[in-house]
């Protein structure tokens, strides 16, 4: 490491300093704040930004994505397609495995040496910059995940910058704490005291495999990625095949700061493959893969833990329940309902997708509403929110990949439907693979429910139960077997709230109570939400909380007889 090299690293934290210390003041506070602008609005990002961001992106298209890695075989593969049409063309260098990680290894020692306090300036950094990109970001995450670009702006840039700049902060205070020497001194009365000095050194585990998913490839990557590297670790990042761009972006503006900073860049780089040749299993059980930061399907999540040495931090699949008990605003519920059930198509890993009502229904403030007026209530809301053609396509966004259009079209021909998914023609992509909610109605059988198993996309049962204690047992069940991330209860009785609560610890799920205005239960906050809870099997980690963060190191100890 050179003086230049410090200095420039040394500046960055300075930079960057208030930054950090707000955000280590605010997740001990769980307060409103967010380091970056999450309105694509010129006045903050730049009167061009966002004509500068799009023509970036589609700079991008239909050519070789360079980034001059170790290992590259000659060979390239091209992905991806839009949800909204065509396909992207972008064509990404095959790397030899093996070199990969060879030269992941070479370049942890002198990212360790320098610091927690250089890393920190250097991640800081590579946000900032992230920051300035959202824009061009924000279009190769629409046009690989199927987001609307209002989500894709946030979700995959400020969003997920803050939820980095999270992980930073606690990666930062769990390693801050540690003193760098002490001066140890036992008294042994006559014989004087016992003096010996201690020195302690913060090591990293070694390199982190980041894989990630098809929906949310920034916001559920970047905490990993981040407190990797503020902890010394070195990264490699495997993206989904149908998500290559937003991370590969990712990966180019991170080297680069590498690089200036003085660094060597190999310490982040991209493994890029194709879902007919996938390479996941065999770079995840390789020697040297010290930590998976994974989120995707249960059944791999579960390999992943179950097959490797190394630390997986997993989120997997859920099924997230509603129970409507009764309800004070029952056309807000059922506009707050509507909403996050369409947001995205319900490709969110956050969106509810069972709704638990008793057969005899629900009190509210409209009066008795039988069961079959409050799936009527529903059907209505989403009816109504997704009305204007313009206004829908903005809410639902585009489907990702393959098998979700097919769970549909499977659902919309089986029994119950209520309201069938359809496809909408969007006004400016014609060839766009859009589809509205779908819900189905059913009762409580013996065995075999459907309800009891992810359905992931625009897919919402409506379930009949025998009583409100029936719908929170179902609630717990499915958090405790299926996992969950999210549950909701409606309820006006503090009786069944105080139930509700004590359901949803026991399946170790976050609860949201009554939720009837503008806050969905889909949506999750960094600095104050605690995305997954890692203790029902919907995932094994929370974004973000000290544990994510602090077994990505080791503290090596140095005793030695102090002067006297």
């Amino acid at each position: 490491m050179t003086n230049a090299t410090a200095s420039r690293a040394t500046d960055w934290l300075a930079t960057h300093r208030s930054i950090l210390d707000t955000a280590r003041e605010t997740i001990r506070t769980r307060a409103f704040w967010s380091a970056y602008p999450e309105v694509p609005s010129g006045k903050v990002y730049g009167e061009t930004a966002a004509a500068d961001g799009k023509a970036a992106f589609e700079a991008r298209l239909g050519k070789r994505f360079e980034l001059g890695q170790p290992g590259e075989t000659g060979a390239t593969v091209a992905p991806e397609r839009s949800p909204y049409g065509s396909a992207l063309n972008v064509a990404y260098p095959l790397s030899d495995l093996d070199e990969l990680v060879k030269a992941s290894h070479e370049a942890i020692l002198p990212w360790t040496e320098a610091g927690f306090d250089m890393r920190t300036g250097v991640a800081l950094e590579m946000l900032a910059r992230l920051n300035k990109n959202s824009f061009e970001i924000a279009n190769a995450v629409m046009h690989t995940t199927g987001q609307p670009f209002m989500m894709s702006f946030q979700a995959g840039g400020p969003h997920a910058q803050d939820r980095a700049l999270e992980a930073v902060a606690y990666a930062y205070d769990e390693m801050a704490r540690i003193p760098q020497r002490a001066l140890w001194e036992k008294p042994q009365g006559k014989a004087g005291s016992l003096r010996i000095e201690k020195t302690f050194a913060i090591v990293p585990r070694g390199i982190d495999l980041t894989i990630g998913c098809s929906t949310f490839p920034n916001w559920n990557s970047y905490p990993g990625m981040f407190a990797s590297l503020v902890t010394g670790n070195t990264v490699i990042v495997k993206p989904h095949p149908q998500a290559v761009l937003p991370l590969a972006i990712t990966v180019e503006i991170m080297r680069a700061t590498l690089r200036e900073a003085g660094f060597d860049p190999d310490i982040v780089m991209l493994a890029v493959d194709t879902a007919e040749k996938p390479i996941a299993k065999e770079l995840a059980t390789l020697p040297g893969i010290a930590l998976i930061d994974y989120t995707g399907s249960s059944a791999f999540g579960t390999w992943l833990e179950k097959n490797t040495h190394a630390q997986v931090y997993t989120e997997k699949a859920g099924v997230n329940s509603v129970v409507i008990d009764s309800t004070a605003d029952f056309k807000g519920m059922t506009r707050n309902l509507a909403m996050s059930l369409s947001l995205y198509s319900g490709q969110m890993c956050t969106t509810p997708q069972n709704i638990f009502v008793p057969k005899a229904g629900i009190e509210t403030d409209e009066g008795h509403k039988s069961f079959d007026e409050v799936v009527a209530g529903i059907v209505g809301a989403v009816d109504g929110l997704l009305g204007p053609v313009e206004r829908a396509v903005e809410i639902l966004g585009a489907i990702a990949v393959d098998a979700t259009l097919a769970r549909v079209d499977a659902e919309n021909e089986k029994p119950g439907v209520v309201r069938k998914s359809a496809a909408i023609a969007h006004p400016a992509f014609p060839d766009a693979r859009i589809r509205t909610p779908l819900i189905a109605t059913m009762e409580v059988q013996d065995d075999d429910n459907p309800f009891m198993h992810e359905m992931f996309g625009p897919i919402t049962y409506v379930v009949a139960t025998d009583s409100t204690a029936v719908s929170l047992g179902l609630l717990g069940i499915l958090a405790a077997t299926q996992g969950a991330i999210t549950a909701i209860v409606h309820s006006t009785d503090p009786a069944v709230i105080a139930r509700a609560e004590t359901t949803a610890a026991a399946g170790n799920v976050s609860l949201a109570i009554n939720l009837t205005g503008s806050l969905l239960v889909n949506q999750s906050a960094a600095f104050s939400d605690f995305h997954v809870t890692g203790g029902n099997p919907a995932g094994n980690a929370s974004l973000t909380d000290s544990a994510f963060v602090a077994n990505r190191f080791r503290v090596i100890e140095t005793r030695r007889p102090a002067a006297t």
